[in-house]
This record gives C-alpha cells, sequence and structure tokens, in this order.
C-alpha cells in the first residue's frame, strides 16, 4: 500500500515539474516598447535648438501660475465631483479586478459538496383495499444516507496562454489608469477654458456698457444740437443707429457668459445655477505667466497620458498574439477528487475514496480557425502600433500649435495695447472736437468704433494668450502627476 502511494506521489510530482518546466517558454513574442526613433519623434521642438527641462511640480498644478484663487477652488471641486472622472475610476477599478480575475486563473479551482437524506423502502406483502383505500399490507424500512465529496482541477500553463492573459489585463490595468489620468487632464484644462472665456464674456460687457454710456451722451449732444438748428438729422439718426448697435452686442455677450457659468457648474458635478453664483461678479482675466518650459518631444512622451495609455494597448495587443498562439498546442489539465458515503454521520469518515487523473488535449483539425484568430490578433497589434505612433505626432503636434497659438497670442496683445492707446486719444480728441463743432459726427462715429474694436480686441488677445497657456500645459500632459493611484507599470 505504501509502495502504491508513493508512485502516485511520483506521478503527480512529474505532471506538476514538467508543466511548470514547460511553462517557462510562453507562447507568442516578446513585449518591447517601440524607441522614439522608431515613432518619428524629432530630438528639439520646431524652430527650437534646446530647452529648458519642464519642472514636474509645476506642471502638477500649473493653473495655480495664473494667480486665481477662484480659478484653482473651481479645479479642486472638480477633480473631486466631476462624473466624467467618476466613470474613469470605476473603469480603473472594472481593470482592476480583471486582473485579479486573469491571476486566479494560475490557482486550482476547488468544489465541494454534501448531502444528507432518509430513504424509505418497503419489503412484500403487496397491497390490499381497505374502506376504499389502497394499503400496503407488508412492512416499511427508513434507512439514512450521508455523503461528502471534493474535487479540485488545474490548469497547467504549458505555453504562457495564462501568464499571457495576466500580462495583457496588467497592461489593460495601467492602460485605464492613464485613461484616468487623461479624463483628469482633459477637464482641467476645459474648466480653465470656460472660466477665461467667462471673466472675457465679463470684460467684454464692461467696455461695451462703458461704450454705451458714452454713445448715449453723444446721442444726447447730436438731438441737442439738432434742436439748435446746429446740425441736420443726419447726424442724430446716425447717432442713434451707433447706440442700438451697442445695445444689440450686449444680450449676446450675456449669453456666452451664462453659457461659460452652466459649463463650469456641470464640469464641478453640479446642476447650473446656484452653483456658480459668486463667479457672476466681474473678475479681472487671470494674468497670464511669462515664460514657460516646454522640454524636449521625448519628455512629452513621457508626460502624456494617452500616449502612455496608448503604448499599454501595444503591450496588451501583443500578449494576446501569445493567448491565441497558445490555444495551437497541447494543453494539460490535473484533476483530481475524493469523497466519501456512508448510512450513518458517526460512519462517515470510516472509508474515504479519491482519484487523480491528468489529461492532455491537442487540437487536431477546426478548419484554420485557431490559426486565423492569431492571424487576426497580429493584425490587431499592428493597428496598436499604428493608433500609439498615432497619438505621438497628434501629441507633438497639439505642443507645435500650443506654441505658436501663444506667441502669436502674446505679439497680438502687444500690438492692440499700442492701438488701445492710440484710439483712445484719437477718441477723446475727436470727442472734444465735435462738442466745438470741428467735425461731423461720422468722423467722431469712425474714431469710438474703431477704440471700442481696440478694447473688445485687446481683452480678446490677453484671453487667447490665457487660453494658449492652459493649451500648452494641457498638450505637454500636465494636471495629473499628483493624483492619487497613479498608474505603475511594474
Amino acid at each position: 500500500m505504501t509502495e502504491c502511494k508513493e508512485k502516485v506521489r511520483y506521478r503527480i510530482a512529474w505532471i506538476i515539474g514538467t508543466g511548470l518546466t514547460l511553462s517557462a517558454c510562453a507562447a507568442g513574442p516578446d513585449y518591447k516598447a517601440p524607441q522614439p526613433a522608431a515613432l518619428g519623434v524629432p530630438a528639439t521642438y520646431y524652430g527650437q535648438g534646446g530647452s529648458t527641462p519642464v519642472d514636474q511640480a509645476e506642471l502638477a498644478t500649473w493653473w495655480t501660475r495664473l494667480n486665481d484663487p477662484a480659478l484653482s477652488g473651481l479645479i479642486d471641486e472638480a477633480i473631486a465631483g466631476n462624473l466624467d472622472i467618476v466613470q474613469a475610476q470605476a473603469r480603473l477599478r472594472q481593470a482592476r479586478e480583471s486582473l485579479r480575475q486573469a491571476n486566479a486563473a494560475f490557482l486550482p479551482q476547488v468544489n465541494a459538496s454534501g448531502s444528507g437524506g432518509r430513504n424509505y423502502s418497503s419489503a412484500g406483502g403487496g397491497t390490499r383495499v381497505v374502506d376504499g383505500n389502497v394499503v400496503s399490507s407488508g412492512s416499511g424500512k427508513w434507512s439514512s444516507s450521508y455523503s461528502l465529496g471534493a474535487n479540485a482541477s488545474w490548469q497547467i500553463d504549458l505555453f504562457g496562454e495564462l501568464s499571457r492573459s495576466a500580462e495583457a489585463a496588467r497592461a489593460d490595468l495601467v492602460a485605464s489608469g492613464y485613461d484616468l489620468a487623461n479624463v483628469r487632464m482633459t477637464i482641467i484644462a476645459e474648466l480653465v477654458t470656460n472660466y477665461v472665456q467667462a471673466r472675457q464674456a465679463q470684460a467684454q460687457l464692461r467696455i461695451a456698457r462703458e461704450t454705451q454710456a458714452i454713445q448715449r451722451d453723444n446721442y444726447n449732444i447730436a438731438n441737442w444740437r439738432l434742436q439748435a438748428g446746429l446740425v441736420s438729422s443726419l447726424d442724430e439718426q446716425q447717432a442713434r443707429a451707433q447706440l442700438a448697435q451697442t445695445n444689440a452686442t450686449i444680450p449676446q455677450l450675456e449669453a456666452s457668459l451664462r453659457g461659460s457659468l452652466n459649463r463650469i457648474a456641470v464640469l464641478t458635478g453640479q446642476a447650473p445655477g446656484e452653483a456658480t453664483r459668486m463667479l457672476e461678479t466681474p473678475a479681472p482675466i487671470p494674468v497670464a505667466s511669462a515664460n514657460i518650459a516646454t522640454g524636449i518631444p521625448a519628455d512629452t512622451l513621457r508626460q502624456r497620458p494617452d500616449v502612455r495609455s496608448a503604448e499599454r494597448a501595444l503591450a496588451a495587443a501583443t500578449a494576446r498574439i501569445g493567448i491565441a498562439q497558445a490555444q495551437l498546442y497541447p494543453s494539460l489539465g490535473i484533476s483530481g477528487n475524493i469523497g466519501t458515503n456512508a448510512t450513518s454521520f458517526s460512519n462517515l469518515f470510516d472509508l474515504i475514496t479519491g482519484s487523480v487523473f491528468a489529461n492532455v488535449a491537442q487540437l487536431i483539425f477546426d478548419g484554420g480557425r485557431l490559426a486565423s484568430q492569431v492571424r487576426s490578433q497580429r493584425a490587431a497589434t499592428d493597428a496598436a502600433f499604428a493608433a500609439y505612433k498615432q497619438s505621438v505626432l497628434t501629441a507633438l503636434e497639439d505642443v507645435e500649435n500650443a506654441m505658436a497659438s501663444l506667441t502669436s497670442a502674446r505679439q497680438r496683445a502687444a500690438e492692440f495695447r499700442i492701438a488701445f492707446e492710440a484710439s483712445n486719444n484719437a477718441a477723446i480728441l475727436a470727442r472734444s472736437q465735435y462738442q466745438a463743432g470741428l467735425i461731423d459726427f461720422q468722423t467722431l462715429s469712425t474714431s469710438e468704433t474703431t477704440l471700442l474694436n481696440a478694447r473688445n480686441s485687446l481683452a480678446a488677445a490677453q484671453a487667447d494668450e490665457v487660453l494658449a497657456i492652459a493649451q500648452l500645459y494641457n498638450a505637454l500632459g500636465g494636471g495629473w502627476q499628483n493624483m492619487e493611484n497613479r498608474p505603475n507599470e511594474q
């Protein structure tokens, strides 16, 4: 009996040892991240010989450089309550559970069962009819039965199907973490954009109302001069038309302001209206910072979560080639069971039986289905590489466009400051000359229209500069570096 047990143990050890040895060789290609040169990444950004490295702490909270406490408070609210972020967090939890499920496949699956009951059987005598009822003429007997059993199964990872599945699940988990980071980064940039647009609308409303007051005075002057017979009704009608045109811009600006405030409320996870009441008080457009370090293109690839998510998707697709390829090879499984049964509970463990089996299976013919799956997954991996490279090129495009927009906004702002100063001086001079009767109203109207356009253009250029900075920081991948539960690629 002892010799038999030793043989069984030897066979089990041999099966397990062989399986573990073979499992060290996983099917499919081992993933290696593409080098920047293979992705077409240049050494520097266009037109730049070199650049100061990006400060990661500054990049993580780039909006604080705008020195606007109200904006910083709104971003804190958005990070805590935005529903797009909540959805991305839920998807991250799902990916984490998928990895746990993939890792569980490495362990044996064990099931247990038990039963107990009473059985009745009759013996001899047959049946007879008594007062119309059928009754047994023999004696019956009750007996008990109890059983306990357990069975286990274990799939040996001969050719790495399970290890490749876990590898793909790990890559998917990290990609989900980067997707969450990208959502957070995008929400911050969108909130900053709407906040700046709201402040721009308030600035332009202030300009429109100040211009409205001046044009109302001009209309009164033109009307007085008409009554005095100094001018024709042409001046009065031109002044009236100019005032009406300015009046017409105010409702449009108010609607634009309301739209930005409503969007801010939703971005912070709240209903439009009361949530943004404090922002209805006018405040200046945030002042843009002077210098922004952009680093080199290779830095951007490490900082952009969407690029890193695409790279992890490529890693997962590569691992799935091994999953498909492993299904072409033999599979080995070990199963066993143990059980006992008795007619009384006290004797339940008197006799225990069990068995162990090894099962080897090999596909013979399936019409090329599994081979086609391997080719299909290779095609999916090629597509994942193209998507990764596309995300890299898009990231570089975003940075280049943002730098160009920032340069343009700063140049336009400088010129509009000159235009504002000059047109303001001209408008003051024209207004005094019209009151003195030295010029006609058309000249005054042209001068004040030029001033109004210059003031609005300067406000727009100042807002555009801040928006370009937000665009640049977003393109560089700022806003997620200090978030909790950062993706871990280990």
